[in-house]
């Protein structure tokens, strides 16, 4: 229901449910899970976790709208906090909080770019947004902020938070280190791709008077990028 739920959602509860209600119920699962759970349920819960990584990966590769993919990948992510909430480590609830927090950001952040092209194109299809680069400058190095935060490049804090919680399902089972080894270089490839599609290229014809990025669109961004910039800097503040 989620992908659904953000694409047919205005741009504000888009926002909000990435960055405010999948976290609450992180927290939820966090605070209410029981340590003492039964192995016979721990491994086929983490099995679909790290499964449902991939299979919205390869989903995200074949979507053209922009705000579905989007979507997908915010599932994705939230599989990789589900898996670590379960185990009912230190390391892995820690790691769990940091990409919560992570996420929340940069998946805000994306809904918010994607609703931006929407508004001047009339079109979320990934083809009809080509060559955004051209006619918004500025806004493409929000775009690659979020992309590469999105594919966790280091050092930001979402590469922080996956690679505890890898660790700690590697310590777990060694078997989960495929599972997430490949969903962290499907998630590379698909935002390189988002990337790439919507910034690069020649500008369609109904995109040619396309009008920049206004005062307002750059301060949200701002608020988006300076968080993940101060927590990458110090991830103390988080604590």
């Amino acid at each position: 229901w989620l992908p659904k739920a953000h694409v047919e959602a205005p741009i504000a509860g888009s926002m909000v449910l990435a960055a405010v209600l999948l976290k609450l119920g992180g927290y939820g699962i966090i605070r209410m899970a029981p340590t003492n759970i039964s192995t016979t349920l721990i491994y086929p819960m983490i099995a679909m976790a790290t499964w449902g990584v991939i299979m919205t990966g390869l989903t995200c590769l074949r979507k053209t709208d922009l705000k579905a993919l989007i979507a997908y990948s915010s599932v994705g992510h939230m599989g990789l906090v589900a898996s670590a909430t379960l185990i009912q480590t230190p390391w892995s609830t820690s790691g769990a909080v940091i990409l919560m927090i992570a996420h929340g950001l940069t998946s805000s952040m994306l809904f918010c770019l994607a609703n931006m092209l929407y508004e001047r194109t009339n079109t979320r299809m990934l083809i009809a947004m080509r060559g955004m680069h051209k006619a918004m400058p500025l806004m493409t190095s929000y775009w690659l902020i979020a992309s590469l935060t999105n594919l966790a490049l280091p050092p930001t804090i979402n590469l922080i938070g996956e690679i505890q919680i890898m660790a700690t399902l590697f310590n777990w089972s060694p078997l989960t280190i495929m599972m997430t080894a490949m969903g962290a270089t499907i998630t590379a490839i698909y935002s390189l791709q988002m990337f790439m599609t919507t910034q690069q290229g020649h500008l369609t014809k109904d995109s040619k008077e396309t009008y920049p990025a206004q005062t307002r669109e750059l301060l949200i961004m701002l608020l988006h990028a300076l968080p993940i910039l101060l927590l990458t800097l110090n991830l103390e503040l988080i604590y």
